[in-house]
């Protein structure tokens, strides 16, 4: 089983590669990674208004999960 610091590295690393592929170019960065990450936040605002989704719930539930997984961590 995977100590919490790896589990670490592989949350990072996951977010990492979605917001890359959301949106790195040949070029680079289109916008820099805080606009990138206001842009993703915002889509799934858009998101979860489509798809009757409680955004403030969902964040709030994922909050509690890297509580808990910052607790793990050594």
């Amino acid at each position: 089983m995977p100590d919490a610091s790896d589990a670490h590295t592989a949350a990072a690393r996951r977010a990492t590669e979605a917001l890359q592929a959301y949106a790195l170019s040949e070029e680079g960065w289109r916008d820099s990674p805080r606009e990138t990450l206001q842009r993703v936040l915002a889509d799934l605002l858009h998101w979860c208004d489509d798809t009757q989704r409680d955004f403030d719930t969902a964040l709030a539930a994922a909050r509690e999960r890297h509580a808990g997984e910052r607790a793990e961590r050594p």
